[in-house]
């Protein structure tokens, strides 16, 4: 087993054979939904969130070895490179280690030690550092010549080069580490020039805040960072006493209270203010943005994840609805499968106030286009589209009408960044970026999964300072989201558009738009067999992504389930030994219950796949996702000034930070459940009592209309 798969398996608290065989999966290429789902009995059984730390942690592994090889050549370029250095850097796994074992022989700028050592005052370091000199000046007097003029000059050299190794010494460095991280406080204070400026309201919190730096939780961190990089505010973090930290530091290097003790503790105090603590605080400041940024992409991703997971209406004929009052509500009406039939714009609101006419109109298109559900973006004019819309219903439909169509509220939010994509003008080249807009909100409705993944995540309105963090982690682990999700619950190979195609396991644009291409010249697909024929779509891409792709009606009923074609002959060999075929055992559920698994069970295809089987036979092709459900506002509440203390609303959660959940309540601007208005109990995370899109109950608590923000709250409702 690999030196990875033993470090990786430590860290991670896995079976070392189940990680070096996630391992060998991942380095052939396989994607992670592809091992999580169809190679269990090789993992051992591990999720997709284990495969991916065990990949993240390889990567990072990786990225380890590469600084290694390049601290080995540089040393040994050097020719300082010994046995024993050789050896602790081979051993040493820890990135913030190996460069302190680095830092001594790293190449830098021109230092003031550097300069000393050109002066050949080194060996004047040495001999303080021995502190066995009675005489300091006198052994000074020696190293007077060339630029170094007087005795003070070399012996202020002496203590540059004492001060630099001081704050390269592993020791010191971990004992300061230490303190930091027991006791550093962060201290942020606005700047003055700017307190009054309009800008700086947004971070008033943070004009005078100091906290333990182990207890600024991820959203008040990224808060701080971002005032000081607009230059409101102004960052430090320190250790609460400095003094006790050069009193532990001269204790490793001053042996007494001698004339040369004097001067190595002189030296030792300015290594580690000039020297040693920025460099720590720098360290510091980068780790604790890492953390946070961590936590603020998992909060993002999982909010993506519910969100891409929302429940979908299915194939119905849409009516999408782009409200607003001046330009006017955008409305197209699209077919079963999203496809565009028919668009105009209606204006039924002040100012124009042609109601009478947008009514004919609607009627009109319901009727004409068969309309079985209507989409209603939730941005301005929403509530006022949706009351027209009901008053149009009620005129048009007899009382309780069976194929009355429902009226859904949609969030618009990245909808028009997709309007004006490539990805949009693609599909709609000769419609303007309204009516793009507008088809984006009846598809979110018919299938949120298909649609959102045409837009680049950051647009969607889920994060929490998602423009602050790390945009290649974000980028990883958004994608990483993406992909588990389409592949959970699978698509049409018949209908899905090469943007979704694209995050189905071992595809990817290309082969996305290969099949699209296929799909159009030669008709729909009959059966996963058929994938074959697709150019470039080897066998290694046919294994990865055939099991999560979908062919309803196909000849074989395997085909339109998560039965991967690989075990195709042992779902046959069951149905044989039952006597029946394969769609007998899909509709009888007497037949499966005669199987016993345990009899087709072998070394590569185990009884955890083969449990898998069996789900999938009795519900093939089944949708993970919920059902949607209708929601209505309060009809008391308009604006934020109809607003008052103790009112109970309903509401929608719109986005989950870590400190709390917005919830439109209908009045064009988000409450806030803050994580202690949760619950009567200590709760760990916003998310373990509400999910993205869930219909709750909330309570006014505060409305704040100097700062625009409604506190709320769903604790005795």
């Amino acid at each position: 087993m690999t030196v990875f798969a033993q470090l990786i398996a430590q860290s991670l608290g896995l079976n070392i054979e189940s990680v070096g065989n996630t391992l060998a999966l991942l380095e052939e290429g396989c994607t992670i939904p592809f091992i999580s789902r169809y190679r269990k009995e090789r993992t051992g059984g591990l999720d997709e969130v284990q495969i991916a730390a065990i990949d993240d942690e390889n990567n990072r592994l990786k990225e380890i070895q590469k600084r290694k090889e390049t601290i080995v050549k540089t040393i040994t370029e050097q020719g300082k490179m010994t046995p024993e250095l050789s050896r602790r850097i081979a051993d040493c796994w820890d990135a913030t280690l190996l460069e302190d074992i680095y830092l001594p022989y790293k190449p830098r700028r021109r230092t003031r030690a550097q300069v000393a050592r050109e002066q050949g005052l080194e060996p004047l370091a040495q001999t303080l550092l021995l502190q066995r000199e009675r005489d300091p000046e006198r052994a000074a007097q020696a190293y007077v010549k060339g630029d170094v003029d007087s005795v003070e000059t070399a012996i202020k050299g002496a203590q540059d080069i004492i001060a630099e190794m001081v704050s390269e010494d592993e020791r010191s460095r971990q004992q300061v580490r230490g303190a930091y991280r027991r006791t550093a406080i962060i201290t942020s204070k606005v700047v003055k020039a700017k307190a009054d400026s309009d800008e700086a309201a947004r971070f008033s919190d943070y004009f005078d805040w100091k906290e333990p730096l182990k207890r600024c939780s991820s959203h008040r961190l990224l808060a701080m960072r971002r005032g000081e990089s607009e230059g409101i505010l102004r960052l430090s973090i320190d250790p609460i006493d400095d003094e006790e930290c050069i009193d532990k530091l001269k204790h490793h290097y001053v042996y007494g209270h001698t004339p040369c003790g004097m001067l190595v503790a002189e030296a030792v105090a300015d290594g580690y203010k000039r020297l040693l603590k920025p460099s720590i605080e720098t360290e510091f400041a980068g780790l604790s943005k890492e953390k946070a940024d961590d936590e603020a992409i998992d909060v993002f991703a999982e909010n993506l994840r519910q969100l891409l997971l929302g429940a979908p209406l299915g194939q119905k004929r849409v009516m999408g609805i782009d409200p607003g009052f001046r330009t006017g509500c955008k409305v197209v009406c699209l077919d079963a499968q999203g496809n565009l039939l028919h668009h105009e714009a209606i204006f039924p609101h002040p100012p124009v106030n042609k109601r009478m006419q947008a009514t004919v109109h609607v009627q009109q298109m319901l009727a004409q286009y068969h309309i079985e559900a209507i989409a209603i973006g939730n941005g301005t004019a929403s509530r006022e589209t949706r009351a027209f819309v009901e008053d149009v219903l009620n005129e048009a439909y007899k009382p309780n009408e069976t194929h009355k169509p429902q009226i859904f509220v949609v969030s618009e939010d990245g909808a028009s960044v997709y309007s004006a994509s490539k990805v949009a003008r693609d599909e709609f080249p000769d419609e303007d970026v309204t009516v793009r807009g507008a088809v984006s909100i009846g598809r979110r409705l018919m299938d949120p999964l298909a649609e959102l993944v045409k837009i680049d995540p950051k647009s969607i309105g889920v994060g929490q300072y998602q423009h602050d963090v790390d945009q290649a982690k974000l980028k990883r682990q958004l994608e990483q989201t993406v992909e588990s999700c389409v592949n959970m619950v699978g698509v049409n190979l018949n209908t899905a558009s090469s943007h979704l195609l694209q995050y189905i396991s071992g595809l990817g644009p290309t082969l996305a738009r290969n099949i699209v291409d296929y799909r159009r010249e030669n008709g729909a697909f009959s059966s996963r067999a058929q994938l074959k024929k697709v150019p470039r779509l080897g066998p290694s891409a046919y294994e990865q992504c055939a099991g999560f792709l979908r062919i309803p009606n196909a000849e074989n009923p395997l085909d339109n389930s998560a039965v991967h074609p690989e075990s195709y002959a042992i779902v046959e060999r069951m149905a044989k030994d039952q006597g029946c075929t394969v769609k007998d055992l899909i509709e009888q559920k007497s037949l499966r219950e005669r199987i016993d698994i345990r009899k087709y069970a072998t070394k590569e295809l185990g009884i955890p796949t083969l449990t898998d089987i069996m789900k999938e036979l009795e519900k093939p092709g089944r949708d993970p996702r919920e059902q949607l459900e209708e929601f209505e506002f309060d009809s008391r509440v308009q604006t934020v000034d109809d607003l008052e203390e103790g009112m109970i609303l309903p509401g929608i959660v719109t986005n989950i930070t870590n400190f709390g959940a917005f919830v439109d309540i209908g009045v064009h601007q988000d409450g806030l459940v803050h994580i202690s208005q949760m619950a009567n109990r200590r709760i760990a995370h916003p998310s373990d009592m509400v999910k993205l899109h869930q219909h709750i109950t909330v309570k006014v608590i505060e409305v704040d209309h100097r700062r625009n923000r409604i506190s709320l709250s769903m604790k005795q409702i």
